[in-house]
């Protein structure tokens, strides 16, 4: 019996697997598989504006400068190399220092050439600046660790710029500013920034609500409980919480901070999903799924009152803050209440319909399971295994520390550069396999304005 409970588990698995492959194939809005949505029409940026709207060392931009890299430091190690034939170097200094930047500033930079190409054929990217090795640019410039570019088109018309500067935004870089009439300015995270991985995130000391009232920090929440969420009609319930999206508990991670007129503190990275409406009206249907990063004050959020009703209320507050520990749990319902505040399980694609129902056979997966477990505790003839006991062994949740999060919540510049550096040294990501999956194929086929830049 044990076996043939084995054998079922790994079909199941199997068909899980295929059922994540069929799916993501007919999610898009294209065609079919391997075939990119239509072109959209992109929205020029403005002279001297810049995206995000925070300062580029803050920490929802690129982050703080970490020191100038030399070609006798060890960081040097770092940079490599850009020899991408669709990209025009300047170089000026003839020492190939401009095709020197970090691997995220590569990438970012090659996709970027792509989209260049895609939208004016026959013109290519055009790098004025990268790596800075002779301090042309002023103490703590990004430029300095390679980590910076200046960019323009290789036919020098500055009508295009502007239109430039949001591809850039769309290829991912993290800090874009239309910096000047002759050039755009882009910058991303270090490399071993933990607000690179991809995944969205509470820390491990907010509080959910169970069944009774009682309440939960993340930390401590398992596959199984209960937690306060929204159904799709707008009714408050009660769901089982089935896995976790993204789980670390050492890494440090940037949150924002959203305060509320009734002083419920909402604090979730910038790419996860969290319901907001301009107007605090009671109609449910007001309230959608935006990125944190696009909350601002006066923007209404959902909450729980004692009695398991909902009322709108305000932001007064938007801040960034750093914390220790992510957790993203997913709940049967696609939502939860997080200290009092209505959020998505879900972050990453600006979509909480479509993300829900794409987690449809990770939701059926879970719920298959419980009952072959079940269904395993019941047959067995020993006795000493309880099915309480064997989710302990399988679960995906991993052995937590309790207390570790409680209260560490850090605004700006708190943490200690040494014990910032030995946490991200320990750090161990652990994004659930089905949102990498999902995540991957959907940035084939979705059109990309859905996704965080």
């Amino acid at each position: 019996m044990k076996q043939f409970c084995w054998a079922r588990l790994v079909q199941l698995c199997l068909l899980a697997a295929w059922t994540c492959v069929w799916l993501v194939e007919g999610c898009g809005p294209g065609p079919g598989y391997g075939i990119r949505s239509r072109p959209r029409k992109l929205t020029a940026m403005h002279y001297k504006q810049f995206f995000p709207n925070f300062s580029e060392n803050n920490l929802g931009a690129s982050g703080r400068a970490e020191g100038k890299i030399t070609r006798d430091s060890e960081r040097f190690n770092e940079l490599v190399c850009n020899y991408n034939p669709d990209i025009v170097f300047k170089d000026e200094e003839n020492t190939d220092a401009d095709r020197l930047m970090t691997k995220r500033c590569k990438d970012c930079l090659n996709r970027l050439a792509i989209a260049v190409m895609n939208q004016w054929p026959g013109v290519h990217l055009r790098v004025t600046e990268a790596w800075d090795e002779d301090g042309h640019h002023p103490q703590g410039s990004l430029h300095y660790e390679g980590r910076a570019v200046d960019i323009t088109t290789d036919d020098r018309e500055t009508e295009k710029y502007g239109l430039l500067a949001q591809l850039a935004v769309e290829a991912g870089f993290d800090w874009v500013h239309y910096e000047s009439k002759y050039h755009v300015h882009c910058s991303v995270k270090a490399d071993h920034s933990v607000a690179v991985e991809r995944g969205g995130c509470f820390p491990g000391w907010a509080r959910v609500t169970l069944a009774g009232g009682r309440q939960k920090t993340l930390s401590s929440l398992a596959p199984g409980d209960r937690v306060m969420a929204l159904s799709d009609t707008g009714q408050v319930v009660y769901t089982r919480v089935l896995s976790f999206l993204h789980q670390d508990q050492e890494s440090v991670s940037t949150f924002l901070s959203l305060e509320t007129e009734e002083g419920y503190t909402l604090v979730l990275t910038p790419h996860h999903l969290v319901f907001l409406a301009p107007n605090c009206g009671h109609d449910i249907s007001e309230y959608q799924a935006r990125f944190a990063s696009r909350a601002k004050t006066g923007d209404c959020v959902l909450i729980s009152t004692a009695d398991s009703q909902t009322l709108p209320s305000p932001i007064v507050s938007v801040s960034v803050a750093e914390s220790v520990g992510v957790y993203a749990p997913l709940t049967e319902a696609g939502t939860l209440f997080v200290d009092r505040v209505l959020a998505s399980s879900y972050a990453l694609v600006e979509d909480h319909r479509l993300a829900h129902w794409a987690f449809g056979p990770l939701r059926l997966f879970y719920s298959l399971k419980e009952l072959l477990w079940a269904e395993a505790a019941d047959q067995t003839t020993t006795g000493s295994i309880s099915l309480t006991n064997i989710r302990s062994h399988f679960s995906t949740l991993t052995i937590k520390k309790e207390g570790i999060n409680e209260g560490f919540l850090h605004k700006h510049n708190n943490l200690t550069e040494p014990f910032r550096m030995k946490i991200q040294e320990k750090r161990l990501s652990k994004i659930h396999w089905y949102a990498r999956l999902l995540y991957r194929f959907a940035w084939v086929l979705l059109d990309s304005n859905l996704f965080y830049p």
